[in-house]
């Protein structure tokens, strides 16, 4: 599992993303989204602005498990 360390309260579902290199640009989020399963804390979402916290898990298909972490 790879941690994204933030410094804020939250980090959107896209900007994750883009700093787990599943995207290269924001605008990729929604298509992205449409066509690859991605479960936040094993609930499917794709929800590009889905707030994430400390603590909150992200598992994208054919990418890994990724995990919010505060700095």
């Amino acid at each position: 599992m790879k941690k994204i360390v933030i410094s804020t309260e939250y980090i959107t579902l896209g900007q994750l993303l883009k700093l787990a290199d599943c995207i290269s640009t924001g605008g990729e989020a929604k298509a992205f989204l449409q066509e690859k399963g991605v479960l936040v804390n094993g609930q499917p979402d794709n929800r590009r602005g889905r707030k994430l916290v400390p603590g909150d898990t992200v598992q994208v298909e054919d990418r890994g498990m990724f995990a919010v972490s505060k700095r």
